[in-house]
């Protein structure tokens, strides 16, 4: 099968495989186009927690940048953790000259645990220097509360954060709402000229680790591919449905999804 896109990504690394860079390779892999990676940061961590976090140099994740997109030039750029100032300053820097339109940025503030993955400077920064630089962020309610010194309890709260953040720049905000204890979960798109709320079934299961990544990646590839933000969130958020219900149970804790739910495996490979 030939790829149909190039997706870069830029996000820290998940040892246990189900959130981060490896949950974006699997997914950006999963749905038919080709993944390269910039590192910002390595971790040590399982389904139960965060044991350690050790940064990368931002020289060195601009390296990563620079080096692999003059060779192969990426449709679309996924934006994971960024835990410094100096990190978003140098992803900035890196991206400018780059020419591509498709930017998504999925604002990691804490990991399923619990463990925070960034600092208060750097909140700062992300909001003042780089939410206005990108085409979609899609925070969830936690980092939207954060993001925008708001509370949400309500959709038409998801509504008013999301506004809140195209005023401060935003293009095109997309609020997760698993963190919400409704029946069933909503997902809210805002931009300048519409509101659409994507309305999914609420599975019962801990195993949702890193969905946050898998659809900040699905929706960067389908923009890859050249589909439209309110079908790619669309298709995204299915396909992250399908693999919260299709999840292996692995782990003792919040345990990963189902990247591979989307591929059928040739009888010839089983």
């Amino acid at each position: 099968m030939k790829t149909k896109s190039k997706v870069l990504i830029i996000a820290g690394s998940d040892s246990s495989g189900g959130a981060g860079i490896q949950a974006d390779i699997k997914t950006v892999t999963a749905l038919g186009s080709y993944a390269m990676t910039a590192i910002t940061a390595v971790t040590a961590q399982n389904t139960t927690g965060v044991k350690s976090i050790v940064a990368i140099e931002p020289k060195e994740i601009s390296n990563q940048i620079i080096f692999s997109s003059r060779d192969i030039k990426p449709d679309a750029i996924k934006i994971g953790m960024l835990h410094s100032t100096k990190v978003i300053d140098a992803v900035i820097r890196s991206i400018k000259n780059m020419q591509v339109k498709k930017i998504v940025l999925d604002p990691v503030m804490v990991a399923k645990g619990g463990t925070k993955l960034i600092d208060e400077k750097a909140i700062k920064s992300l909001k003042s220097k780089l939410i206005n630089k990108v085409f979609l962020i899609t925070p969830n309610i936690p980092e939207a509360e954060i993001l925008t010194k708001t509370k949400i309890k309500t959709k038409e709260d998801m509504i008013f954060a999301a506004n809140k953040l195209i005023e401060s720049g935003a293009k095109n905000v997309l609020i997760k709402g698993g963190h919400l204890k409704h029946k069933f979960v909503h997902d809210i798109l805002v931009n300048k000229f519409e509101i659409k709320i994507f309305n999914s079934p609420r599975y019962k299961t801990k195993n949702t680790h890193g969905t946050g990544c898998t659809l900040s990646s699905a929706i960067t590839t389908f923009l890859s591919c050249g589909k439209p933000i309110k079908k790619s969130c669309e298709l995204g958020i299915k396909y992250v449905n399908s693999a919260i219900k299709t999840n292996p149970k692995y782990g003792k804790g919040h345990g990963p999804i189902n990247h591979i739910n989307s591929i059928s495996i040739n009888r010839k490979f089983r």
